[in-house]
């Protein structure tokens, strides 16, 4: 086979292909440009995820007609300085982007007009359909640039056929735009999707404001300001407390020199810095802005620089582990954890030191109304049906009913809690010590896989319907998944673009916090909602469910509660180890215990 050059309509769609992934990667090149431009505004529209049109204005400093055509040319660029390219300093560019293959690889599988006009000049318009010159010509418009691209990789039907439905591909074009809108505060974005208005962000907020804007509003409350400089390098942002987090690592921004990046030693370095602050499962919301001499970083090791490379990542590693951690410490006592108050409803205030008389147990019930201990300050009673006994009166009989005997249960009978956490009993062949909280996790998700394979779990409509505000992509979906939520007891519906109403939760869950509930089930399907099936995406939904209701370590249970525990526990399959694969529990047999003190 000859060797042959590829004709130019080839070329230019294999460098699409680096550029352009989908509809979020024109977008980022797009506003990158506007921001290299000079621009203080960017207006954003979208039409079906950007798939049928992407539309990027700004006011920037524009572009006369001959650099227009310029522009449209394959490795043509205005953001290298002849005095870089002389010395080959290439890595030492300061802008987002400057291979000067943007423009060119989308004209090339998409319908791009090119509308600009520099300030005191005249307008111009080009339009490329697909690689080829359509029409150009005078255009009026304000001073600036307007970038319209249409019927993305529409001649390209093995491209386009992959992309993914056009709630997705918005997802990933708002990720795209919130995270450089992130990075440069004083430029104002707007972003309309199919005529609707999904984002406003004027140009007065500062950083924790703007930050706060584009991830949580709740943010602003829970968070701490990060500043810390070391040899040159200068680290700022905001860290949300570690009682402040979320369920997937979604709400971790990161920016090398106002340059949006997904690094893996950014990453560690957060992961490492709350280690000991949150669960293995949790993950925490920060956005870090890192500035490093342009000597000291190289962003040319991705085609896109989402990755950068540093020439010293020991000391940026230090300097964010340190920064974060100084901050924290700062925080003190602050903690994100308010009292629930769907639990607190449950508590009067009284003068009466009065108590009701307690009901007959009843396990499982007992077990989904644990709530935690009042507040201090006042005098408190408990207004729910109680399981606690009340003083028994003077009387000859004993007070209480006789423990019940180790040998009946394979997992003993309860001695007693320690650290408010775990549970200590005593079985026939030695010592039992159980995790309150893993182990009802385990059997509040058994009872609603039971529920699914049967007829349904039960559920408990709310008095007051709950309005839980998200993000667009989120209540997307919640929306898309509320057939499955529905058999899992959860019953919500779509409140308006950026929230869902919830109208009744699993019965098994009792009340509890609504909001955190559908904020962590939000993220749990845009973890795994696109790569598992209808049983796994279940099973994840229910552990989730079950992990935020279940009896929380901290909480003091009497022994009634820790043997109902128990006693379910040896009727449910899958008690030993709890929804995340840890252990629920572990014996120490009668020869370990007297190995311990020696006695064999």
């Amino acid at each position: 086979m000859s060797i042959r050059r590829l004709p130019e309509h080839v070329v230019n769609r294999i460098a699409a292909g680096e550029v352009v992934e989908r509809p979020a990667s024109a977008l980022k090149e797009l506003v990158e440009n506007a921001l290299d431009a000079g621009a203080t505004r960017i207006d954003v529209a979208l039409a079906e995820g950007g798939v049928a049109l992407i539309e990027v204005a700004d006011d920037g400093c524009g572009m006369a007609s001959a650099e227009m055509a310029l522009a449209l040319e394959r490795h043509a660029t205005s953001k290298l300085p002849d005095r870089l390219l002389d010395a080959g300093a290439i890595q030492a560019v300061e802008t987002l982007g400057f291979r000067g293959e943007a423009l060119p690889s989308i004209a090339s599988v998409a319908r791009l007009t090119l509308d600009s006009r520099v300030r005191g000049g005249e307008g111009w318009r080009r339009v490329i359909d697909n690689g080829a010159l359509v029409a150009e010509g005078p255009q009026g418009l304000p001073p600036g640039t307007r970038v319209r691209v249409e019927d993305l990789f529409g001649r390209v039907p093995a491209r386009r056929k992959f992309l993914r439905s056009s709630r997705a591909e918005y997802a990933a074009c708002l990720d795209v735009v919130r995270r450089l809108a992130m990075a440069r505060p004083e430029v104002a974005f707007q972003l309309r999707h199919d005529g609707r208005l999904a984002l406003n962000l004027p140009a007065d907020l500062d950083r924790p404001a703007r930050v706060a804007a584009l991830t949580d509003r709740a943010l602003a409350e829970n968070s701490v300001v990060v500043a810390l400089e070391r040899e040159g390098v200068r680290l700022a942002g905001v860290a949300g407390l570690p009682t402040f987090n979320r369920g997937i690592a979604d709400h971790q921004y990161l920016f090398v020199n106002g340059r949006p990046v997904k690094d893996k030693l950014l990453v560690g370095a957060v992961r490492g810095a709350y280690a000991e602050l949150l669960a293995r499962d949790r993950h925490a919301v920060v956005a870090l802005f890192l500035d490093v001499p342009a000597d000291a970083v190289d962003v040319n090791v991705h085609p896109a620089k989402t990755e950068v490379r540093f020439r010293d990542p020991a000391l940026v590693r230090g300097l964010i582990v340190s920064g974060l951690k100084r901050a924290l410490d700062e925080a003190g006592h602050r903690s994100a954890q308010s009292a629930e108050p769907s639990s607190w409803g449950r508590w009067q205030v009284e003068g009466g030191e009065a108590q009701e008389p307690a009901p007959a147990w009843s396990a499982p019930s007992a077990i989904a109304a644990l709530a935690p201990a009042p507040p201090n300050g006042g005098r408190l009673h408990d207004a729910r049906p109680s399981f606690f006994a009340a003083p028994p009166a003077a009387r000859a009989e004993p007070a209480a009913a006789p423990a019940p005997l180790a040998e009946r249960f394979p997992l003993g009978v309860a001695r007693g809690q320690v650290a408010r956490t775990y549970i200590v009993a005593e079985a026939e062949d030695g010592l039992v010590i159980v995790d309150q909280h893993a182990a009802h996790e385990r059997l509040v998700l058994e009872r609603m896989r039971a529920g699914v394979a049967g007829a349904g779990v039960a559920r408990q409509a709310l008095l007051l319907p709950e309005v839980v505000e998200l993000d667009e992509p989120g209540c997307d979906r919640l929306e898309a998944a509320a057939p499955e939520l529905e058999r899992l007891g959860l019953e919500l519906e779509r409140f308006g673009p950026r929230a869902v109403l919830v109208r009744a939760v699993p019965a098994v869950l009792g009340a509890g916090d609504v909001a955190a509930l559908v904020t962590d089930l939000a993220d749990d399907l845009a973890a795994y909602d696109s790569a598992l099936g209808l049983r796994e995406r279940l099973d994840h939904v229910a552990a989730t469910m079950a992990c935020h209701h279940s009896v929380r370590a901290g909480r003091v249970l009497s022994v009634a509660e820790m043997n109902a525990l128990l006693r379910e526990m040896e009727a449910t399959p899958h008690s030993g180890q709890c929804n995340h694969g840890r252990p629920t529990w572990v014996k120490l047999a009668h020869g370990d215990i007297e190995k311990l003190f020696g006695r064999r």
